[in-house]
């Protein structure tokens, strides 16, 4: 087998699909209960649609809410569109599952951050520390350590 698995787009790949279906789910039955979402993007990436006014407003990231009010939510396998409320201003946006950076449901505790960063080339096994120093998807607010197991050790 050439190259290797790529654990870190595998699990960006179920991530997303688990955003989708919970889309998908809340665009068929509404949101229950208190669930309610913060959903932070990349205003930059090249897929996003979204009004000049909130691009030039938020030229690098964009944290929205859904919550009391939403319209229009259609969802597809590439990413999601809404129709929010900007102060009295609704205006449509598309927002591609790539351009995800964080999403939280504060309701349950529960999120997922999508960290990125550049190719880098490195034989060492040590995960890299600090912000945006991994590929490695993240749950939110609660932390959890890690711990890389060399197979080696367990060879005879």
């Amino acid at each position: 087998m050439s190259g290797g698995i790529d654990y870190g787009r595998l699990m960006h790949r179920a991530m997303r699909g688990l955003i989708q279906e919970v889309l998908e789910g809340v665009r068929d039955n509404g949101l229950p209960g208190e669930h309610h979402f913060f959903i932070t993007f990349d205003t930059s990436h090249p897929d996003v649609e979204l009004a000049d006014w909130l691009s030039d407003r938020y030229p690098g990231e964009m944290t929205v809410v859904m919550q009391h009010w939403y319209d229009n939510l259609d969802v597809t396998d590439e990413g999601f569109a809404v129709t929010l409320n900007f102060g009295d201003a609704p205006e449509r946006l598309y927002v591609p599952y790539d351009a995800i950076k964080t999403f939280v449901d504060p309701s349950v505790e529960f999120g997922l951050r999508f960290e990125s960063q550049e190719e880098e080339e490195d034989d060492d096994d040590t995960p890299p520390d600090g912000p945006g120093g991994g590929d490695e998807p993240t749950e939110e607010p609660a932390k959890h350590d890690a711990e890389v197991v060399r197979l080696d050790r367990f060879r005879k």
